[in-house]
């Protein structure tokens, strides 16, 4: 197992930190508020990095996603790469790659997936139109509370309550989208669908596949937020003074500092594992169950001491480490918080060993 960054890679990861430290800056995410940072999304794209995914795969996409939760950037990138790019190229026709995938690789198109949706929303039985070609499609209904960028997405991947897979476009009859506030801004909004037209997206085991993969891109986000708190605290401690000394000196400063360190890496080396497999096609199912868990239990204990090494500053609703605190919580619970996926990953353990 070898998780170094192949040369294409750490290009791609340092093009992507120096794009989202110059743009992403506390100052504009401030101006910005709760939107999608559209200029960003755009120099990002103009860059190459959306399609250099397809290249680079999964363990690509979490190097870059590390550098935008860095900085808590406001860009769907995560949401679209994994839930359309990666999706698209890996389970789509040749046909839906040919028509998807341009418009997803130059970011003219966004994605996102109204995921886990654990008990799904209701399709009718999947029949085949005509009209464009021999796709299955079919007619969706029902909601889902939460879907992260969906504001911004054309794109929606639906699976439904037998666990297929559906592209809904955000546009057609039947297709409602209600902004959702949360604390994290990520222009989420409720899908209703009534009578929606959903095109089928790969077979048997494609939803897996795609959660799985969510799962280890999210994890590789969270392991970014959880740095990007880190460095703020460790700056802040080394800066600030209590009765002539840096708070950095203080032994129960350190050893909290040193245990979310200590956190932060296991959310990237398990994240990072677990999009190895998925791009060097091993199982990686359980190991994308342990990145989540990860990502949940000990990205919560980051944001946290990294909001509480700043003292009262970190109370502060304004200050820039309250970003990471915020975003980190949303990822806590995002996909399957830790004793979700823990029993998931328990259940999955049992069912290998009685095969």
């Amino acid at each position: 197992m070898d998780f170094a960054p192949t040369e294409e890679q750490s290009a791609a990861q340092g093009l992507a930190a120096r794009i989202f430290g110059d743009l992403s800056t506390p100052e504009r995410l401030a101006v910005a508020g709760p939107a999608t940072d559209a200029e960003l999304w755009k120099e990002l794209c103009a860059a190459g990095l959306t399609a250099a995914v397809e290249e680079t795969g999964l363990l690509g996409l979490v190097l870059l996603l590390e550098e935008q939760g860095r900085t808590t950037a406001q860009v769907p990138f995560a949401a679209s790469c994994v839930y359309g790019l990666l999706s698209v190229a890996r389970h789509g026709t040749d046909e839906q790659r040919e028509r998807l995938l341009p418009a997803l690789r130059d970011g003219t198109a966004v994605a996102t997936g109204a995921f886990p949706a654990r008990g799904g929303i209701r399709a009718d039985d999947a029949s085949v139109d005509t009209d464009t070609g021999p796709d299955d499609v079919g007619r969706l209904s029902g909601s889902v509370p939460y879907v992260p960028w969906l504001r911004d997405a054309g794109l929606v991947l639906v699976p439904d309550r037998e666990h297929r897979l559906w592209i809904v476009r955000t546009g057609d009859p039947g297709v409602l989208t209600e902004p959702v506030e949360t604390t994290a801004p990520w222009s989420a909004a409720r899908l209703v669908l009534d009578g929606a037209r959903g095109e089928r997206l790969g077979g048997a085991g494609a939803y897996e596949a795609v959660l799985a993969a969510a799962r280890t891109a999210f994890a590789g986000l969270q392991a970014g937020v959880c740095a990007g708190s880190l460095a703020r605290a460790v700056a802040h401690v080394n800066t600030r003074e209590q009765f002539g000394r840096p708070l950095s000196t203080k032994q129960g400063v350190l050893l909290r500092a040193a245990d979310a360190h200590m956190d932060t890496e296991a959310i990237r080396v398990t994240a990072y594992e677990a999009a190895w497999r998925y791009d060097t096609g091993l199982p990686y199912g359980p190991q994308a169950l342990t990145a989540a868990w990860w990502a949940s239990e000990a990205g919560k204990r980051v944001v946290h001491a990294g909001q509480h090494l700043h003292g009262g500053t970190g109370a502060d609703l304004d200050h820039p480490v309250h970003r990471h605190f915020l975003w980190g919580r949303q990822l806590d619970a995002y996909l399957g918080c830790g004793g979700e996926v823990l029993q998931e990953l328990g259940d999955s353990l049992v069912k290998e060993g009685t095969e």
